[in-house]
């Protein structure tokens, strides 16, 4: 159901990664290469041309792929509203046929002539992992059918443009009947893949592979106790004053110094653009165009800013993939934990840093002459990194963020297994923002109709991605530190080719050739770990709010 990546703002669904492969015997190369040019023999064709042809087949699913996310950017920027019913038949009708191709024998055969092949293969080459991935892909494709896709891309396209006009008009009423038949679509995905432990695993495992609803819900647990006293210990503190990112501000000066931001830290306009959205997303159309999405505030300086550079980490990392793995299944991010990774700590890591702004507040300063004149470095930093209770997820800050994230799960899960229903939704989630963040929104604009990801008709498996990109920024960051100690004495300088080079070299290239916990380990030198990303939030925190030791 999910078609690009980030797409609306959603987590990215995209090719989750290859499984460990399984080889009978370790060869040393030469004879590895004997033993493939020996296959390459057998059943008249040789495998070099089977591969080709595989190649062929992959390349024209992923164009079909991309034309359907052409037509969902067209939908989210500039498509007149007019246009609703008819782009909502040809998403789906682009759907189908992209389904079609990726469920025909034909290339499950292809797949299984060159099995025997790939196993031959050095394990960590491109051929050999895109041959893996293939299978999991059609193993996991043919079980959906193609009815089922077209009639679910039609009812997403529809349910995203009747939120377009519900949340302003803070009217649920007209979304219940669409997010009832979301949750009957999502029920009938997973009862694709059953038998399953829980009806979220395969969504779960389709964004984030190797993960479950219960390995999700431990991560969970153990980071809410972690968070919670310092969320507390915070909120007894005086909340900064964030009156500086208040006021008046230029939308064309906004995009601007967005944007300049955006290309300083790597992103490459030859190869993307940045346009306006309701809701901010990035969307692949192939490796030379890789499409960022804003929204601008004229009264808050910060949403544009960190929404262009929270999009411009996803576009970072499309765009640093390898070339020779563009138009297959290996041709993006792995996951939609890692994917979140890149955007979190360009935007948070780096974008909220100290150092960052040491090189780029006297920018912003000219950029809208005379509104910090008054306004120190120190202030700014204090405003950008202010915690407070919100009701907004895309507004929360770093340290209470997490919790906007569960709370979504959880009524997610509960929704899924039919312990909530749909007409209950708005008084559940007043319920739970009261309990886990000690406010209630006054309405469902700021409520339940916030976040798209329920309305473009997706349910499960996206949310922990925000949270397990959370962790890993920082553990992706601390092993850049580790490699490069003066990266953040480079970006006090506005220098950010060290760090952008070593998440290409170490995460980008790689696309979707390793599974989310190899490609973290190879990077890190261990599994997903909290460890920096708890380091990280007491020590910036703990500075900016004078927690005590423990906090």
């Amino acid at each position: 159901m999910k078609k690009t990546v980030r797409l609306k703002g959603r987590s990215a669904k995209s090719r989750s990664g290859v499984r460990k492969a399984r080889h009978a015997r370790v060869a040393k190369p030469a004879a590895r290469a004997r033993s493939a040019k020996a296959l390459s023999v057998r059943g008249g064709r040789s495998a070099e041309d089977r591969l080709a042809e595989l190649k062929q087949r992959l390349l024209e699913i992923s164009d079909l792929g991309r034309v359907g996310a052409v037509l969902g950017w067209d939908e989210a920027t500039y498509m007149p509203k007019g246009g609703a019913v008819a782009r909502g038949r040809q998403s789906a009708m682009v759907s189908r046929l992209r389904h079609e191709r990726a469920i025909d024998p034909a290339l499950g055969k292809l797949i299984d002539a060159l099995t025997a092949y790939a196993e031959r293969l050095p394990p960590d080459s491109d051929d050999a992992a895109l041959i893996r991935v293939a299978r999991r892909d059609f193993e996991k494709a043919i079980k959906v059918p193609a009815a089922w896709v077209e009639r679910a891309n039609r009812h997403g396209s529809a349910s995203y443009n009747a939120w377009i006009a519900a949340r302003p008009a803070n009217d649920f009423s007209t979304m219940r009947p669409y997010l009832e038949k979301t949750i009957e679509l999502t029920r009938d995905y997973a009862n694709f893949f059953a038998p399953y432990d829980r009806v979220a695993d395969p969504l779960i495992d389709d964004a984030d592979e190797g993960m479950t609803t219960a390995s999700v819900q431990a991560l969970f647990s153990d980071l809410r106790r972690e968070l919670v006293p310092i969320v507390r210990a915070v909120a007894e503190q005086p909340v900064a004053d964030d009156r500086c990112l208040r006021g008046a501000f230029d939308e064309a000066a906004q995009l601007a110094f967005g944007l300049d931001v955006a290309v300083r830290l790597g992103y490459d306009l030859e190869r993307g653009r940045l346009d306006k959205t309701h809701h901010p997303f990035c969307t692949k159309f192939g490796g030379g165009d890789v499409r960022i999405t804003t929204r601008v505030r004229a009264d808050d300086l910060g949403d544009a800013l960190f929404s262009t550079v929270h999009e411009a980490g996803h576009a970072m990392y499309e765009q640093g993939v390898g070339i020779a793995l563009d138009g297959s299944p290996l041709g993006s991010g792995v996951s939609a934990g890692v994917h979140e990774s890149q955007s979190r700590l360009w935007e948070n890591v780096v974008g909220r840093g100290r150092a960052f702004w040491e090189h780029f507040f006297p920018a912003l300063r000219h950029r809208f002459a005379g509104q910090f004149d008054n306004v120190s470095l120190d202030m700014f930093y204090r405003a950008i990194n202010k915690v407070e209770r919100s009701l907004i997820r895309t507004d929360a800050d770093e340290v209470t963020y997490n919790l906007h994230v569960m709370l979504r799960f959880d009524l997610e899960l509960d929704l899924l297994e039919g312990r909530l229903a749909v007409k209950d939704i708005p008084e559940a989630w007043r319920a739970r923002m009261k309990s886990d963040l000690g406010l209630a929104p006054p309405d469902d604009r700021d409520g339940c109709l916030q976040d798209v990801h329920w309305y473009y008709g997706g349910l499960g498996g996206g949310f922990q991605g925000y949270t397990i990109g959370n962790i890993l920024s920082a553990q992706f960051y601390a092993a850049a530190i580790k490699a490069h100690p003066d990266i953040p004495s480079e970006i006090a300088r506005g220098e950010f080719r060290t760090l952008h080079r070593w998440l290409v070299d170490n995460l980008y290239r790689h696309g979707s050739k390793f599974t989310p916990n190899a490609l973290i380990a190879r990077a890190t030198g261990e599994p997903m770990t909290m460890k920096p990303y708890l380091a990280y939030l007491r020590g910036k925190y703990g500075a900016l709010y004078q927690l005590p030791a423990g906090a």
